[in-house]
Order: structure tokens, then C-alpha cells, then sequence
């Protein structure tokens, strides 16, 4: 029999996370299961990737637990920390959970984006949060957006966002998008600061082909903040459901209604605080 291992992920930055992958390695290490970095990940007998953050350190394990198709499990150390799990939780509880392997998986859609230039393809690539296109200068800049091969509109704009829905509740809740439940299956699609009198969040099918292309120069891709890179004038960008989804480990079942006002502390009690 293989030897059982998980791959750890920690924030490095937070002393928190340095000694809650210590009082968690030694558990695991006592119950026979080896914690490997990311740089020593192999398929073989890896069984969750155990990410010690916020959102943005989930987002990067999120890679890992793709490439080696296992489930990612988030513990917050972070702020909002929307993707992790809630804060009830010791770190025996969360050792416990993965020696016993008891923990309630939960797959989440991903976005796919393809940039073609001159009629080539030069990039692909995913997101598990939201692919942006934003402005690189003070310039506004120029879009044309097609959907299903359809003409939407031309924005004159700071960007434009299109996420997912567990990214709903990232950078396009911020710009003014709505809350996707994760078991929707659609995408969110919304212009940032555009000068138009049709400038509001569309929920699109998950079957729809979303085309962007640029018609001004200094703009920028970033697919979850992590995968970036610079686009020209002409260049075509293709978003698209993907094919492939990201399993995220929660220690116990929670209604996505439940985590909503937890994280964002809505006023159950009465907006007056009655």
C-alpha cells in the first residue's frame, strides 16, 4: 500500500500559519501521512491539498489540486477568506478530519480563456475566480464584446469582468456584480466604470462562448490575480466554461446561504439591529 501524503500550502508571511502547519504536521506525522510541499507534490498517494490562508493562498493551491486532481481543503487565516473553511475549527479538528479522510467535497465550475492574435492562438489558460481585462493606463479602454458570435455592445471602460460563481463573491462583487449560489451553473459578466447607458452585470449560460476583443492599445489579462499577461489592440479573447473543476474539501456540510451571512455579517436580525 502507498504511503498516504497531503500536500500543505501556508502563508508564509503570517506567523499564525507557521505554527498551525507545525501543531498540524505533527499530527499527521504521528498518524503515518507525510506533508509535502508544493515544489515535492506527486500524484501517487497525494489526498487533499491543505491550504493555510486567505483567499488568495486558496487561489494558488487551486493550481496544485488541479494538476494533481485532488481535493483542495482552505483553513482562513485571512479576512473574508470566502473559499476557506469557517473559523470554528481547531487545528486537531482539521488533522482529525483528514486522517479520517471526513470531509464533504464540493466541485466548483471553472472559467476557461483563450487569447488569439493575428489569428493565432498564444495563450490559454483557466480561472476558479474571474478572468479580468483591464486598462494598463490612465487611457479608457475600447471593447467590443460578442456573445455567441452575437455583437452585445462596445464599452468604453476601465475593463471588464467575467467570473465564475464561486468568484462572484471576489472582484466582481466588489465591482458591483451578483451573488451566483456555487450550485448555478452560469457566469457573471460586467464592465468596470464603462460610459454607456447599458452598463450592468449579466448572468450569461454556461454554454455561451463570451468573445472580447481589444480595440485600443495598454491592456492587461489576469486570471485570478495569479496568470497575467499584456494584450494588443485586435487581440481576441475567448471565455468559456471549462471542461475541468476544482473539488473543495469543507469539514462538514454548510448551507452556502449560512457561510453568505457569516462572512458578510447581514443583518438577520433586522436591519436596525432589532
Amino acid at each position: 500500500m502507498s504511503k498516504r501524503s497531503i500536500v500543505m500550502l501556508i502563508n508564509s508571511s503570517r506567523t499564525e500559519a507557521q505554527g498551525a502547519a507545525q501543531e498540524i504536521t505533527k499530527v499527521l506525522s504521528q498518524a503515518g501521512i507525510e506533508v509535502l510541499s508544493s515544489k515535492d507534490a506527486t500524484q501517487s498517494g497525494v489526498e487533499v491539498v491543505l491550504v493555510l490562508g486567505g483567499d488568495g493562498t486558496i487561489l494558488r493551491g487551486a493550481e496544485i489540486a488541479l494538476d494533481l486532481n485532488v481535493p483542495l481543503l482552505g483553513i482562513n487565516l485571512g479576512h473574508v477568506g470566502f473559499m476557506a473553511e469557517v473559523d470554528s475549527f481547531t487545528f486537531q479538528d482539521v488533522a482529525k478530519a483528514i486522517v479520517e479522510k471526513d470531509y464533504v467535497l464540493d466541485q466548483r465550475m471553472l472559467l476557461s480563456f483563450q487569447v488569439k492574435r493575428d489569428n493565432a492562438v498564444i495563450e490559454n489558460g483557466w480561472s476558479l475566480n474571474e478572468v479580468s481585462i483591464e486598462r494598463k493606463s490612465t487611457t479608457m479602454l475600447e471593447l467590443f464584446v460578442q456573445i455567441d458570435q452575437r455583437p452585445l455592445s462596445r464599452w468604453g471602460c476601465d475593463g471588464i469582468i467575467c467570473a465564475t460563481p464561486t468568484g462572484s463573491t471576489a472582484y466582481a462583487f466588489s465591482a458591483g456584480g451578483p451573488v451566483l449560489w456555487p450550485e448555478v451553473q452560469a457566469l457573471v459578466l460586467l464592465p468596470i466604470a464603462a460610459h454607456a447607458l447599458f452598463a450592468r452585470p449579466m448572468v450569461i449560460a454556461p454554454t455561451s462562448t463570451i468573445i472580447v476583443t481589444i480595440e485600443s492599445s495598454d491592456a492587461s489579462l489576469s486570471a485570478d490575480a495569479l496568470r497575467k499577461m499584456d494584450l494588443q489592440k485586435d487581440d481576441q479573447i475567448s471565455l468559456t466554461k471549462s471542461d475541468a473543476k476544482v473539488t473543495l474539501a469543507h469539514l462538514k456540510s454548510t448551507i452556502f446561504t449560512d457561510r453568505l451571512v457569516a462572512k458578510f455579517k447581514l443583518p438577520i436580525e433586522g436591519w436596525r439591529g432589532e
